[in-house]
């Protein structure tokens, strides 16, 4: 079982949580490495969602995006998801949270649940893999007023993509995050 938490949502006076817990109090994730070792899975990749936080003064936290792979036998895939069509909302101009993602490849084909987040019983073979995407928390207030080196930072940790820093929050930070740039943004359309 992989019960994975989502992001939470920025609020008036900070960042929204990354990778939040379930609010189901018993859940718990087993580490990657110890469900490697106890099934015949491999996680192809396990790490925060690039991006999937809502832009916001308060930006929203980031969901988780990983892959496994089946590596021997049969296996069974079930998904119960929420926001599989919209995510989470952001607050007073804030931009939502990106919503979730599944997408099952078998025998070379990409399946993506038909309710999208939603779906049982789903027979898996060696080499058959399941990519999730767990959804960001939805930004809090005009995400042009978040302070630039925040953006930056972000940037600098993988958070964000510069493409994403110039598109969501107007700011263009250099390579190095040293510098940044609000005149080679795109202008704030009212």
């Amino acid at each position: 079982y992989q019960i994975s938490g989502g992001g939470y949502g920025g609020n008036a006076g900070h960042d929204g949580l990354s990778n939040g817990c379930s609010t189901i109090g018993i859940s718990k994730s087993p580490p990657v490495e110890i469900m490697e070792q106890a099934f015949p899975v491999l996680y192809r990749h396990y790490t925060l969602r690039e991006g999937s936080g809502g832009a916001g003064k308060h930006r929203g936290g980031f969901g988780l995006a990983y892959e496994v792979e089946i590596l021997r036998g049969e296996a069974r895939a079930s998904f119960v998801m929420d926001h599989g069509r919209f995510g989470p909302q952001g607050a007073l101009g804030g931009k939502d949270g990106a919503p979730n993602s599944v997408t099952v490849f078998r025998g070379g084909e990409a399946h993506v649940p038909p309710h999208l987040s939603k779906e049982q019983d789903i027979a898996l073979k060696a080499g058959d893999r399941v990519r999730v995407g767990t959804p960001g928390g939805g930004g809090y207030g005009d995400p042009r007023e978040r302070d630039p080196k925040q953006v930056a930072e972000d940037v600098r940790l993988g958070y964000y993509t510069a493409e994403q820093a110039r598109e969501m929050f107007g700011v263009v930070p250099s390579a190095d995050g040293s510098a940044i740039d609000r005149s080679a943004a795109p202008e704030k359309h009212g």
